[in-house]
C-alpha cells in the first residue's frame, strides 16, 4: 500500500538531522513517499523556523489546490504550539479533512494543536509516534512494538491496547477517547481550545516534571471541573519524575493516589503511551470502550480515520 506522509514542524526543531535521515528511510521502506522534509532543515532560536513558517505547516494543509496525504506527522514536540492556536484556519481545515480517512499524527507539545482542531474543527487526530523521537531513533532503541503498533492503526479500524498491569478498580465504560500531555491540557484550561467532553475517557502523560507539578496540574483538572465530566482517566508514561530527598519518597503513586482520594473517578495505570519507546497510536476524539478488573485493562477504539479502510473501499 503506497502512501503519501506530510511533514510538518509546528514546535521544536530536530536536535539530530541523522535521526531525520532515520525516520524517513523508516516510512519509505513501508511503502510511503515522505514529502516535507524541508520543514525539519528550519531553526530560530530553539523553535523549527519562525511562528508564521511553523503555523502555514498548518494552515497549508487546508488548501484545495494542493494533494492530500495520507497521514500528517509533527516532526517533534518540544515547544511552539501554543503560539499557534489563535491564527489557525479551523474552518479551512474542517471542510479539507472532514469525511477523509488523513491521520494527522504526534504527541507531547503537539497535543495543544491536536485539543484545538478537535475543539474547534471536531477532528479527530492521533497521539502516537513521531519523526525523529520514535522512527528516527538509532537502531538500538528502535521499537518493533511501536512500528507494529503504528501500522496496524493506519491499515486496520480497530485498536486494541492491553495492560496486564494491575489496577484498583473495574470497569467496562464507552465513551469519547481524548487526552495527551497532561501539562499542554492544563496550559488550555480556560482557553476555547480545549474541547468539553462528557463522559470521556482520558489519558495522560509527561516528561521530566517533578511528583508534585504531576499533582498540581492534574488538581488544576479537577478544580476546573474537567476530571468529574469523565468515566475514567487512563495515565501512560511520566518519565523523568523521580522524587528528590527532598520529597521524602513522595511520588508520582503517591500523586494520583491523592488525586483518586479526592475526586473519586476511576483513575488506571500502566497506558504505553508517552515520551517512551513502546508507545502505541490513540485516536484523539474517537469512540473507545475501556473494561479492567484487578488483572489489567483492554482499551478498544474504532470510528477514526483508517487509510487502509478507506484504500479497501
Amino acid at each position: 500500500m503506497s502512501l503519501a506522509i506530510e511533514l510538518i514542524a509546528p514546535s521544536g526543531y530536530p536536535k539530530d538531522p541523522a535521526a531525520v535521515a532515520r525516520g524517513i528511510a523508516r516510512l519509505e521502506r513501508e511503502g510511503a513517499t515522505v514529502r516535507g522534509a524541508e520543514v525539519a532543515t528550519r531553526r530560530l532560536e530553539r523553535f523549527a523556523g519562525t511562528d508564521d513558517e511553523r503555523l502555514a505547516d498548518i494552515n497549508r494543509l487546508a488548501d484545495p489546490r494542493r494533494p492530500l496525504a495520507d497521514i500528517v506527522m509533527a516532526v517533534r514536540g518540544g515547544y511552539g504550539a501554543s503560539r499557534l492556536l489563535d491564527r489557525i484556519d479551523y474552518a479551512g481545515l474542517r471542510r479539507r479533512f472532514e469525511g477523509t480517512s488523513t491521520m494527522i499524527v504526534g504527541h507531547s507539545d503537539f497535543t495543544a494543536i491536536q485539543l484545538a482542531l478537535l475543539a474547534k474543527s471536531g477532528l479527530v487526530t492521533f497521539g502516537g509516534p513521531m519523526l525523529c523521537g520514535n522512527f528516527g531513533v538509532a537502531d538500538a532503541s528502535y521499537s518493533a512494538f511501536m512500528h507494529a503498533h503504528f501500522w496496524n492503526a493506519v491499515r486496520g479500524p480497530v485498536i486494541n491496547v492491553e495492560s496486564t498491569r494491575p489496577q484498583v478498580h473495574t470497569l467496562n465504560v464507552r465513551g469519547t477517547l481524548w487526552g495527551g500531555n497532561l501539562a499542554m491540557i492544563a496550559s488550555l484550561v480556560g482557553t476555547p481550545y480545549l474541547p468539553r467532553i462528557d463522559g470521556g475517557i482520558l489519558f495522560l502523560e509527561d516528561i521530566g516534571e517533578r511528583p508534585y507539578r504531576i499533582e498540581r496540574m492534574l488538581y488544576q483538572l479537577h478544580q476546573a471541573g474537567i476530571l468529574a465530566r469523565q468515566q475514567a482517566i487512563v495515565l501512560g508514561d511520566f518519565s523523568q519524575s523521580d522524587p528528590v530527598p527532598y520529597d521524602n519518597g513522595y511520588d508520582v503513586a503517591d500523586a494520583v493516589a491523592q488525586i483518586r482520594a479526592q475526586t473519586g473517578v476511576p483513575i488506571l495505570t500502566g497506558l504505553q503511551f508517552g515520551h517512551c519507546d513502546d508507545i502505541v497510536t490513540l485516536p484523539v476524539g474517537a469512540s473507545a470502550r475501556l473494561m479492567s478488573d484487578p488483572d489489567g485493562f483492554v482499551l478498544e477504539v474504532s470510528g477514526y480515520p483508517c487509510v487502509g479502510r478507506a484504500r479497501a473501499a
